[in-house]
């Protein structure tokens, strides 16, 4: 079996493959940051209680935003599952060919995201919006090629930014509305979340559109936690959660790893 991790800025995404078959997703926060013992064992026991043996899982791909974390999660791996993990950073065979000036600078996640989504719709023209702590809205041609896009700041982290930066404005819950005009202030605040993140979406995939794929107009794919918060609005072509635990699997069969190693 196959243990593949998301490291995000928030929470860490776990999911066990069995061959292609995702058995098992789990989360855990990375704000408290824990020892490689702590998560260790948290990851043993999540497996136990989702009835999976954690002595039968052979490999481990990470995909990490979060560089202090790196350190943490390869002793812990080495630890408790006697396993020298992949991490996807530079150096690793992608079958991107990556056009940011500096293709050191692009993170992580969004390289998973970009494999993921060429090994799910090979030949076509992407574009990939990953709602995470931050939103990012990403280019992919279908010759393979990383174009680049935008990085803004996430749903969740808007709203507790107006909280921390404003003296009486609540947190509130992240939900979709119907209406533009709210009549409270929590209604005011999830109104301006939810429309501001459909507009600028909107916006984005409109303008690199014309850019680049004004021949050959591009798939949309909306992944992350909140992606399937905006699934009514249209836009997306394809709302895939587990978009970067794809793009981990594909970069396990690139670097030619067997489940069997460890």
């Amino acid at each position: 079996m196959i243990l593949c991790l998301d490291v995000g800025n928030t929470q860490i995404y776990g999911g066990v493959y069995d061959g292609d078959d995702l058995k098992v997703q789990f989360r855990r926060t990375s704000q408290t940051r824990g020892s490689s013992d702590e998560i260790g064992v948290f990851f043993r026991i999540v497996l136990r209680e989702n009835d999976i043996d954690p002595d039968d899982i052979r490999t481990v791909a990470i995909c990490c935003v979060v560089p202090d974390l790196l350190y943490t999660l390869r002793a812990c791996c080495q630890k408790y599952f006697g396993i020298d993990p992949l991490i996807l950073r530079p150096g690793i065979k992608t079958g991107l060919k990556i056009l940011y000036r500096d293709p050191k600078e692009v993170g992580a996640d969004r390289i998973a995201d970009a494999i993921g989504a060429l090994k799910e719709f090979p030949g076509r023209n992407l574009i990939v919006a990953d709602f995470g702590t931050a939103t990012t809205i990403c280019a992919i041609t279908k010759e393979k090629e990383f174009l680049g896009g935008n990085i803004i700041p996430g749903v969740k982290l808007s709203m507790d930014a107006l909280e921390a930066k404003t003296a009486q404005l609540p947190s509130v819950e992240i939900v979709p509305v119907e209406s533009g005009i709210g009549r409270t202030t929590i209604e005011s605040i999830q109104a301006g979340l939810y429309w501001s993140n459909v507009g600028m979406v909107k916006e984005l995939v409109a303008r690199i559109t014309q850019e680049v794929f004004s021949e050959d107009p591009p798939l949309v794919i909306g992944t992350g936690g909140f992606s399937q918060l905006f699934d009514r609005e249209k836009l997306f072509d394809h709302v895939m959660p587990d978009l970067i635990l794809t793009g981990l699997m594909e970069v396990i069969r690139l670097n030619q790893l067997s489940p069997n190693n460890s």
